[in-house]
């Protein structure tokens, strides 16, 4: 029988919409309890250099949120001294790097580990003896998929942004290669022993294809729940989703 794939709600954008006149609402955290009691299986958060949604605040709620509820926090993070320390700090359950430029409105492509190896591999060292898991956020790209592994990071997680974006455009073409590229990735990941999660632009006509890769066991998703959620609540929201990814392996 195929295993569910695990939800892994973002809740950067509560925070945007609370930073966007000040004060303290929404509150991310309130929206991190919701997720879960509506069927969520862990929460992620990004911590940006610039702060620019998530605090330094939120991640210390979220921190006992989580451990309080035996759920897991994914910490995403850029590869710097100062969220490495923050990291080490709170010793969440699960670390993600990803590449960060402060111009971007939000992540634009995977984290290049062919060329950051040896700026990588001593973060994911730390991180891995402070008790994190740690998952590499790249492009399904072979080369980058061999170097991740290399790192000792025990994940990757595989950018779908492409594929999303294609979709939407109607790039039904280049929909179906990037398609074909993240199932490949996957297996290539998987054949190395890599856990292999995705995420990045994933909504409701975008998911199944994704959650039907047998490999992939997490999806993180995050702008486009909370956006909907606007419309209709947010446990609805993660209800269709959920539905949507269940569907998808058969279940």
């Amino acid at each position: 029988m195929a295993e569910r794939v695990r939800l892994g709600v973002n809740i950067d954008h509560v925070a945007t919409v609370r930073n966007a006149r000040g004060g303290v609402h929404p509150d991310p955290v309130r929206a991190a309890r919701e997720a879960l009691e509506a069927g969520a299986d862990g929460i992620t958060a990004h911590l940006r250099e610039d702060r620019r949604h998530i605090s330094d605040g939120d991640i210390d709620s979220l921190t006992d949120l989580l451990r309080e509820q035996a759920r897991p926090l994914n910490l995403e993070m850029a590869v710097t001294q100062e969220m490495l320390a923050i990291a080490l700090h709170h010793r969440p359950r699960a670390v993600c790097l990803v590449p960060e430029k402060r111009e971007e409105r939000t992540t634009e492509g995977g984290l290049d580990v062919v060329g950051g190896h040896n700026w990588i591999t001593p973060f994911v060292a730390q991180l891995n003896d402070a008790g994190s898991r740690v998952s590499l956020f790249i492009g399904p790209d072979p080369e980058q998929i061999a170097a991740a592994h290399r790192t000792g990071a025990a994940v990757v997680e595989l950018h779908t942004g492409a594929y999303c974006d294609a979709v939407r455009e109607g790039r039904a073409d280049e929909a179906e290669a990037e398609l074909a590229a993240l199932r490949a990735g996957a297996a290539q990941a998987t054949a190395l022993g890599l856990e292999v999660h995705a995420g990045h632009g994933i909504d409701y006509d975008t998911v199944t294809p994704i959650a039907a890769i047998p490999e992939v066991v997490e999806l993180n998703i995050g702008h486009f729940l909370i956006g909907e959620a606007i419309f209709v609540g947010l446990a609805p929201a993660i209800a269709k989703m959920r539905g949507l990814m269940d569907e998808a392996r058969g279940l």
